[in-house]
């Protein structure tokens, strides 16, 4: 499982709990699409995964800035995954990363609003902001494949399911 989380926005721990923290210390590989906002939340997420791909966001401090790129791509189960936090990106230029990277799935952080939508080609997952949804429901993305098919689910903090989405390789 890939599990993809966004926006903590703490100051001094992972703010992870219920079905996100048991996600994370499931997943294969756990994806961060920025605004940890301090280096101390980003360690306490890292101390909870086996694998981790993360990415700077807007509201990041200095320190997490010098440890994490502006945009990573990665490879999970076939798929080639690019991350962004998103607060730079149009869809257009969404669509010209995913390109460039030859992407799959396309992740961003930003908005705090969980959702997975197609557009070009491509998969853009956005998990929300388990920890400071503001207007929106908390959420992270959990990813599996079966039979050549990508399943996304969106997923409250305490195992709601928000949505499902099911997307054929």
């Amino acid at each position: 499982m890939l599990t993809v989380i966004s926006d903590t926005h703490g100051t001094d721990g992972h703010r992870l709990a219920g079905r996100t923290l048991d996600a994370v210390r499931e997943a294969d590989h756990v994806v961060h699409a920025g605004d940890f906002t301090t280096e101390a939340v980003l360690d306490a997420v890292e101390a909870e995964c086996d694998r981790f791909t993360g990415v700077i966001g807007n509201n990041d401090s200095p320190a997490v800035r010098d440890r994490l790129p502006d945009v990573a791509t990665l490879s999970w189960s076939g798929l080639r995954v690019v991350v962004a936090h998103g607060h730079e990106h149009t869809e257009t230029s969404l669509s010209l990363l995913a390109r460039q990277e030859d992407a799959d799935v396309v992740v961003v952080g930003h908005s705090h609003n969980p959702t997975v939508t197609e557009f070009g080609g491509w998969t853009l997952v956005n998990p929300g902001s388990y920890a400071d949804p503001r207007r929106y429901r908390p959420a992270h993305a959990e990813l599996t494949t079966d039979a050549g098919a990508v399943r996304i689910r969106l997923r409250s903090p305490d195992g709601t399911p928000l949505s499902t989405t099911v997307v054929e390789r």
